[in-house]
């Protein structure tokens, strides 16, 4: 049933659907150029006579703020200039996490310098591994450098919208908003630095930030014995069944609890973000989310390497219903149709 309304849904918008295609990670260089601007013209010629719509363009928060409160987004004008000249269209991607570690990363970009200034900021594993690819959900109200990490994402929403004032909803028709590792609204439970296919992954959950978090819920719920995130959820590369966690523990009163509120903090965390992109810009373009395809051990009862991304509980309903207002009609459309 759900399938069947899914491309139902899917054959009723694809008569309005236009086509973008994916510029490479590295089209804007770290020092903040256009990596081969006539290569690229020849590139975008070739893709209007092919019958695309526009192209889509990460913007790396590591080059567009190179210094706090210091924006450039002088290449990506180029790149507005380019698609104008060509009568194309843009959509760019909010990319507030680190180019490099992923696969496919082609190049090497890190959260900006002046976000680095705090300790424990990251995600951070049970051995202590921490994850600097993107600041912790569990950080997003830590002042850093004198602002948090939410505000600091609403001022580059706003310098943003100022700097492109006059493409904002003509040439430059979407945003897809960044919440988390390659951009995805989701946990870096499978770090390929420790990581390998098909291990169940492993909980963000151990910095002190996350943990003041989940016992300060545990308490308020009357349960102050529960004063640990699960430490029987094995490693990165662990079976779902090497472990008592993903074998029987994520059915427990203690297991329901821990999953509930791992994946209430994501949610928190995206309609945070994705507020404070619609504040500024309000209905002047699209704005979009993305999710991760998590495959991997979906068939089995636990759902192991969803849990620990933080996906729970039919998490393409729940999490899709917690964020649609934010989200374009377009989006809200097909989703209505899945849900029902």
């Amino acid at each position: 049933m759900v399938k069947s309304a899914f491309f139902a849904a899917s054959a009723a918008l694809s008569a309005a659907s236009e086509v973008f295609v994916m510029l490479p990670l590295d089209t804007v260089t770290s020092g903040g150029a256009l990596k081969d601007q006539s290569g690229l013209g020849y590139q975008l010629d070739q893709l209007k006579n092919a019958g695309a719509d526009g192209f889509m363009a990460d913007m790396w928060w590591g080059v567009t703020e190179p210094s706090s409160k210091s924006y450039n987004f002088d290449a990506y004008k180029d790149l507005v200039g380019m698609a104008k000249n060509r009568g194309m269209k843009v959509q760019f991607v909010t990319s507030f996490h680190q180019c490099g570690g992923n696969v496919g990363d082609e190049c090497n970009i890190p959260v900006p310098g002046f976000a680095h200034g705090t300790n424990g900021i990251w995600y951070k594993d049970q051995d202590g591994n921490e994850d600097k690819e993107y600041i912790s959900l569990f950080a997003d109200n830590v002042t850093i450098d004198g602002r948090t990490p939410l505000q600091m994402y609403s001022d580059w929403f706003g310098a943003l919208s100022d700097a492109f004032a006059g493409d904002i909803g003509s040439t430059i028709t979407e945003l897809q908003v960044g919440m988390g590792p390659a951009g995805e609204l989701r946990y870096p439970a499978y770090q390929l630095a420790h990581w390998s296919f098909c291990g169940v992954g492993a909980f963000q959950v151990w910095d002190d930030h996350a943990l003041a978090s989940f016992t300060s819920a545990a308490s308020a719920a009357g349960h102050s014995e529960w004063n640990s995130p699960p430490t029987d959820a094995g490693n990165y590369n662990s079976q779902p069944g090497e472990t008592s966690f993903f074998s029987s523990g994520y059915k427990s009163d203690y297991g329901h609890f821990f999953l509930d509120w791992y994946f209430q903090s994501l949610k928190n965390h995206g309609n945070a973000v994705l507020g404070s992109a619609r504040a500024v810009f309000g209905n002047r373009l699209a704005l979009a989310a993305k999710v991760s395809g998590i495959h991997w051990w979906y068939k089995s009862s636990h759902h192991a390497a969803e849990l620990t991304a933080g996906y729970y509980k039919q998490m393409g309903v729940i999490l899709t219903r917690s964020l649609l207002r934010c989200l374009r009609p377009t989006t809200q459309q097909l989703i209505s149709h899945v849900s029902r």
